[in-house]
C-alpha cells in the first residue's frame, strides 16, 4: 500500500494545487453569501471528488483479461493518461500566455451570489473537468494495478480526497469556524 501511496499523494497534490477550486473557493469566501454558500460549494467538491474517483476506479478495476495482461493494459494506460495530463498542461500553458490574466471568467465573479444549491452543483460540477477527470483516472490507475482489497481501495480514495480537497477544505471551514480570525 505503500507504494501506491507514493503514487497517489503527487496526483492528489496536483487536484489541489489546481486554480479554478481554489479560485471559486476565494470569490465565495470573499462574498456577502458565504455563510449560506461556502458549505454547499465545499460539500459538492468533496463530494464530487470522492465519488468521481470511486466511480473511475470500480471501472479501472473491471478491466478484463488475466493479471498479467491487466498489468500491462493498465501500464498503457497510465502511459496514455501521463501523456494527456502532460498535453492538457502545455495547452494550458500556451493558451494562458495569449490571453490577459487580469480577466476572470464571468461565472466565477458570480459564484458569491449564487444560493446554496447552484454552489453544490457548482462544486461537483468543478470534478468534471479535464484535469480532474485525468487525475481520477491516473489515481484510480494506480489503485487498480495495485490489486488491493476493498477496504484498502476504500483507504487509498479517502487519502486521495483529503489530500486533493485540502485547498478548498482548510480555508472554507476556518472561515465557518472562525470568522474573525479569518475576517482580515
Amino acid at each position: 500500500m505503500g507504494q501506491v501511496l507514493a503514487q497517489l499523494i503527487p496526483l492528489a497534490v496536483a487536484a489541489a494545487l489546481s486554480t479554478v477550486p481554489i479560485t471559486a473557493t476565494i470569490f465565495i469566501l470573499l462574498s456577502e453569501r458565504r455563510s449560506t454558500t461556502a458549505l454547499p460549494f465545499l460539500s459538492g467538491w468533496v463530494l464530487g471528488t470522492a465519488v468521481g474517483l470511486t466511480l473511475v476506479t470500480l471501472a479501472a478495476h473491471a478491466l478484463p483479461g488475466r493479471p498479467r495482461q491487466l498489468d500491462s493494459l493498465i501500464a498503457t494506460l497510465e502511459i496514455l493518461v501521463g501523456s494527456a495530463l502532460v498535453v492538457l498542461g502545455l495547452v494550458t500553458l500556451v493558451r494562458h500566455t495569449r490571453t490577459s490574466t487580469t480577466q476572470q471568467p464571468g461565472w466565477i465573479e458570480g459564484i458569491g451570489s449564487l444560493g446554496p444549491l447552484p454552489a453544490f452543483g457548482i462544486g461537483l460540477a468543478l470534478n468534471v473537468r479535464p484535469k480532474a477527470l485525468l487525475l481520477f483516472a491516473a489515481a484510480s490507475l494506480a489503485i487498480s494495478g495495485a490489486h488491493l482489497d476493498d477496504q484498502d481501495m476504500l483507504i487509498l480514495i479517502a487519502v486521495y480526497t483529503a489530500v486533493s480537497t485540502s485547498t478548498v477544505v482548510t480555508p472554507t471551514l476556518a472561515t465557518v469556524f472562525f470568522p474573525e480570525r479569518m475576517e482580515p
